[in-house]
């Protein structure tokens, strides 16, 4: 009889294993299970799909600066139970000043049921859930879905979902687990470090790594995660979060490290930093030349460090500079003295810039900074300073203005000081861009020297830098050599010209790079910057072409002047790059608690009023708040008006404040409500707020009163 009621369970298993789809609004969401039945005395794994609307979003189990977690609340028959999701890699949702993390287009939140071994063969269970979302674009919606899943209960295993028995083991096995990471934070100067090493972090891409926290108040979300890599691992310098305010920080710092596009559960403790995750500490303690660093002397420290001087002329980061200076030896044709000298002022750039680099990293490590070769485009203002610069020279390569009247010729005007002072500045700045680059053979010559005595950390550098300066130096001084470089010639401006765009693509790259450290808000600054750069070249080459032609060209070459300076302090050395969360006109609004009684009165008082519509978990309303309701010139325009500023708070669901949203045709938050002080209906602000926006309808609201 058990036999027959298997096979029965058999042949109708596609038609019971079944589950309705709900479409909640802005998403569509269903339970799915991996397998077509359930057997007594095992486990199951269901999902809980969301196909969520185009632009729209939902939020992982930490949902950032705002917004709420996926819930499932189950219904389940007696003896059955049910696991918590199994969470997948989020990602980073930047709006305006905060950052949330969540899930876009198709997400499967797994869940393991376990059935109980007195289920009853043949028979169809119903398994009910609850799911509770909070959806968000410009507004945030609180959906919600009564979802079922009936499931036969079979003698046996039973077969695969064939459509959602693969996609659910995907999920499961891209989902974050522990992988044997080991870590450690302490707060220094300011910042939170957490070092990380591992099996999974050697031989991985670690420049896009990034620590998404279990606890919503540990770190800043909005601000960015620097990474220092070791030879072993890695450490995260972190804005801390409200948790490190007080007199008891954590003492453990759970969440999940992403590297390599792949997610890794981790559990860090208080304590001291290992050397090996940070910056270019001692080398891991193992066989084989590229990681005997800690075994060897000055001279193979040396020698390794010249071969990787030579091979980093080979990383693409340093291709646009080069090309600018075999651009230079080429002017030169076969001048061998100007080309010699050319090829020394270029090496002693090199060679002065890689020391001061050396010099300024020995000490801010011997001070205690976790810093590592390629510190300084760590720093923010620094690439976008580095950025208008490859602008400039850019600019300069595409005949906007000129640095002499041509390349061949350049420097002419200031004699023979002024070319060689252009090839010491290209050979600094060859160093400047190559800077993040390690090719083989530095990292352990550099952390063998970061090591030892400041002398013997120098000569390595030294080495290094003699390495890097190596072939443009040899060119210069080989006879044979300069004799194959062509001739100067009508043919250099178009070659000049078209060398231009290396220059234009490292300008680029170095804004990528800029938005990876502050996010999307550093480029409006940068690129207004360099249209204002670009102005003030313009009105230079102006002021060079008026000279020439005997005119006097004082007026514009000062504007120019003036504009780049501009250009460069706005840009490079705004103070929102360093403190994006400074607010010069931040203000407290004092808010009252809403309610449609208080409104009444304070209209039947001839007082304008603004009302919030808000909540704690919508992303647009906290964003709002920070940037244009916090502000001093609302608080003011409040006060000037007799204006009261009433919150409506929707955190938690208020019959009152849903209906008055959907009398206005609103679904969710934020809205925004200005009352004249004569009454009658209510000027509706945008979703998207600017402090002008609303002082205006204030200032409006009080002038009807």
């Amino acid at each position: 009889m058990r036999f027959l009621l298997g096979l029965l369970c058999a042949l109708i298993l596609p038609a019971m294993a079944a589950a309705q789809p709900v479409n909640t609004g802005h998403l569509t969401a269903e339970l799915v299970a991996s397998a077509q039945g359930a057997a007594p005395g095992q486990t199951l794994d269901v999902a809980l799909r969301q196909q969520i609307q185009k632009g729209w979003h939902t939020y992982w189990r930490n949902a950032g600066d705002s917004g709420e977690a996926t819930k499932l609340t189950w219904t389940l028959p007696a003896g059955w139970s049910a696991s918590d999701f199994t969470w997948p890699v989020p990602h980073r949702l930047p709006i305006g000043p905060l950052v949330n993390y969540g899930f876009e287009g198709e997400v499967l939140l797994p869940v393991r049921l376990t059935v109980p071994s007195s289920a009853a063969v043949g028979s169809t269970v119903t398994l009910k859930a609850k799911a509770d979302f909070l959806v968000c674009a410009d507004i945030c919606i609180p959906e919600s879905a009564n979802l079922e899943l009936k499931l036969p209960v079979t003698a046996g295993p039973a077969p695969a979902d064939p459509v959602w028995g693969p996609k659910i083991a995907k999920a499961l096995a891209e989902a974050p687990k522990p992988a044997g990471l080991a870590g450690a934070f302490q707060v220094a100067g300011g910042a939170l470090k957490l070092a990380i090493t591992g099996a999974p972090l050697k031989g991985a891409d670690l420049s896009e790594a990034y620590f998404f926290p279990f606890a919503g108040t540990v770190i800043d979300h909005a601000k960015p995660q620097t990474i220092d890599r070791g030879p072993e691992g890695l450490t995260l310098s972190i804005t801390p979060g409200y948790d490190f305010q007080g007199p008891t920080p954590p003492k453990e710092l759970g969440g999940v490290l992403v590297v390599g596009g792949k997610g890794y559960e981790l559990t860090a403790v208080a304590g001291p930093l290992p050397a090996t995750a940070a910056g270019l500490g001692p080398p891991p303690a193992k066989a084989g030349p590229a990681a005997a660093g800690a075994d060897l002397g000055l001279l193979s420290a040396a020698a390794f460090a010249f071969v990787g001087g030579l091979i980093l002329n080979l990383m693409p980061c340093v291709f646009p500079v080069l090309a600018m200076k075999a651009a230079s030896l080429a002017g030169h044709g076969g001048a061998h003295g100007d080309a010699r000298r050319q090829g020394l002022a270029f090496g002693a750039g090199v060679l002065a810039t890689f020391l001061g680099l050396a010099a300024l990293l020995i000490a801010l490590r011997a001070a205690g900074s976790a810093v590592g070769w390629g510190f300084q485009l760590q720093d923010p203002p620094v690439v976008a300073a580095l950025a208008l610069l490859m602008l400039l020279v850019a600019l300069n390569l595409s005949g906007v203005f000129e640095v002499g009247t041509s390349l061949q010729g350049a420097g002419s005007g200031l004699a023979s000081r002024g070319g060689l002072a252009g090839s010491f500045f290209t050979g600094a700045l060859a160093v400047a861009v190559a800077a993040p680059c390690t090719a083989p053979f530095m990292g352990p010559a550099l952390g063998w020297a970061l090591t030892q005595t400041p002398a013997a950390a120098l000569t390595v550098f030294l080495a290094l830098g003699l390495g890097f300066a190596a072939p443009f130096v040899a060119v210069a001084f080989v006879p044979a050599l300069v004799n194959r470089l062509p001739r100067p010639g009508a043919w250099m401006d178009g070659f000049k010209k078209l060398l231009a765009f290396p220059m234009y693509a490292a300008v680029a790259w170095l804004v990528w790079v800029l938005t990876v450290q502050i996010g999307s808000d550093a480029v409006p600054r940068i690129l207004g910057a360099a249209v204002i750069l670009a102005l003030a070249a313009w009105l230079f080459g102006i002021a060079q072409r008026r000279q020439a032609a005997g005119g006097r060209p004082v007026a514009v070459a000062a504007a120019a002047t003036v504009l780049a300076a501009a250009a460069v302090v706005g840009g490079a050395f705004w103070p929102a790059y360093a403190l994006p969360e400074a607010a010069p006109e931040a203000a407290k609004l004092d808010a009252e608690a809403y309610t449609p009684e208080r409104l009444a009165a304070l209209q039947a008082e001839g007082r304008p009023v603004l009302v919030n519509y808000t909540a704690a978990w919508c992303v647009s309303c906290q964003v709002n708040d920070r940037v244009a309701l916090s502000t001093k010139s609302v608080a003011d325009a409040l006060s000037r008006n007799n204006a009261v500023y009433l919150k409506a708070d929707w955190t938690k669901r208020d019959g009152a404040i849903a209906a008055e949203l959907a009398r206005f045709g609103r679904a969710g938050v934020p809205l925004y409500l200005v009352y004249g002080a004569k009454g009658g209906e209510p000027a509706i602000l945008p979703s998207i707020l600017t402090s002008g926006v609303v002082v205006k309808a204030i200032d409006a609201a009080g002038r009807n009163s």
